[in-house]
């Protein structure tokens, strides 16, 4: 029993140091390249900070640049309830929309790699300097004014949308949803990499588990629920947290847009640290949160 114990703690300890060497770039990036100025935004946003030719001079202020963002702004209020509602509706459709993607890329058909590649293609479009070719491109934007042009306008999402508000059913909920089906095309560009992390996790999925729970009268929806959900119930946890992180640094996030007006635009660099600083603990909170509840229907196994 010794032995088995011995060997057992010898398998964690080797598996937690290849751990700690996967992460440890990052690790030393941070240190070497953002531990400074994270510390540096922390400070100013207890401080009034005085620009000059080639100065600056932080005064500190306790809370007053906190006090002026949430009680004065008339803005970052309402910006921070609607981002944070518009993360949670999103983050739910790209968990979902990922998951469903990633079990059909797991079946067995012919031109499967292609298809892969296809779905992967929107992580590549969405970074960088192609995200920059595709915004800027002048024969896409021609393009897209043509097609609104020679369109008739009829939306079938609209048009159900109100039947449905005529027959008295539409509510927020229904708003919601429809607002997610308008926007799929953003949702399938953000689901690249959390189809990747189920796709690794489905295939480790051994296939005598399911001939077994076929064997024994077990339907496809039983084995779903049954086999698939527990064995990579751990992955919903990890693209949770990465799909909430992604969202909330997106280049068209309403609040991040508007922490550039007060830096660059007021050149309020003390206004602009507290605000950064409170929306990311109140998503930090919210990650916490989310993943404590998430994290008890994680099934772990060896």
């Amino acid at each position: 029993m010794k032995k088995q114990k011995n060997k057992l703690a010898g398998l964690q300890k080797r598996k937690a140091i290849s751990g700690y060497l996967f992460i440890s770039p990052f690790l030393l990036g941070f240190l070497v390249f953002m531990a400074k100025p994270f510390f540096q935004s922390l400070w100013m946003s207890f401080c009034d900070v005085e620009l000059g030719a080639g100065i600056i001079n932080p005064v500190f202020k306790g809370l007053k640049n906190f006090k002026h963002a949430l009680t004065i702004d008339p803005e970052f209020n309402r910006l921070l309830v609607e981002q944070i509602s518009k993360m949670c509706v999103y983050s739910l459709a790209i968990m979902v929309f990922s998951f469903f993607v990633a079990l059909i890329l797991n079946q067995k058909f012919k031109g499967r790699a292609l298809v892969r590649s296809i779905f992967f293609l929107p992580v590549i479009l969405s970074s960088g300097v192609i995200l920059g070719l595709e915004t800027n491109n002048q024969l896409m934007a021609n393009l897209a004014s043509s097609i609104e042009e020679t369109t008739t306008g009829v939306s079938v999402t609209v048009a159900l949308e109100n039947i449905l508000r005529t027959a008295g059913v539409g509510t927020r909920a229904f708003e919601k949803v429809f607002e997610v089906i308008d926007n799929i095309y953003d949702i399938a560009i953000a689901s690249g990499i959390q189809i990747i992390i189920y796709l690794s996790g489905l295939q480790t999925i051994s296939d005598s588990m399911y001939e077994a729970a076929a064997i024994e009268g077990c339907t496809k929806w039983e084995s779903l629920w049954k086999i698939t959900f527990p064995m990579i119930s751990s992955l919903f946890l990890v693209n949770w947290i990465y799909t909430i992180i992604d969202f909330c640094m997106r280049s068209d996030n309403e609040v991040m847009k508007k922490f550039t007006t007060v830096m660059i635009g007021e050149m309020n660099y003390g206004l602009a640290s507290a605000m950064a600083w409170l929306y990311f603990l109140i998503v930090m909170a919210f990650v916490g949160i989310t993943s404590l509840f998430i994290s008890k229907g994680v099934y772990y196994y060896d």
